[in-house]
């Protein structure tokens, strides 16, 4: 299975409002993220210069999701997040492959200087993720969120072009 990523158009829309929408993706996702189908469609139209969804394809599909937004436009920081496996392509590894090419496409071909990915403290399937696509765990930020009615703590990575794995 081959991954690919490409950004998301008003085609997609209900393809990524229904994927954020699945029980087995939501509870993963930002407790404060806006993943309706107007958010989602918002989302899609924004300036491509600063931030968007990337849609992740495995032999032609559509397979999942990634979204990035440029945090700090002089030193060039960007924030990723929203990485969507549909439940149907687990397993595959789909998500390692379409981090590290969207790695790629934001460092050496946008010019983009540092990454950042936070990820909740509870969900170590996303941090395993992180580790073999080869972002650089940074720290923890203890009871960071209220979630669920209690406080959960956040791991942030980050990357920048000299952690790249070469293509």
């Amino acid at each position: 299975m081959i991954a690919a990523i490409r950004p998301a158009t008003a085609d997609d829309v209900d393809f990524l409002a229904e994927l954020y929408a699945d029980p087995d993706v939501r509870p993963f996702l930002a407790a404060a993220g806006s993943y309706g189908r107007d958010d989602v469609a918002e989302q899609v139209e924004q300036d491509p210069a600063s931030g968007g969804l990337v849609v992740i394809e495995a032999d032609g599909e559509r397979a999942g999701a990634i979204a990035w937004a440029l945090t700090n436009r002089r030193s060039r920081i960007a924030h990723v997040g929203g990485v969507a496996v549909h439940p149907r392509f687990r397993g595959r590894r789909l998500a390692d492959d379409a981090a590290r090419l969207l790695q790629h496409h934001l460092i050496r071909e946008r010019g983009l200087h540092r990454l950042e990915l936070e990820i909740y403290g509870f969900n170590e399937r996303a941090q395993r993720h992180a580790e073999r696509a080869g972002w650089i765990r940074e720290g923890v930020k203890r009871k960071a969120y209220a979630r669920d009615g209690g406080w959960v703590d956040s791991v942030l990575y980050a990357l920048v072009e000299e952690d790249l794995e070469p293509r």
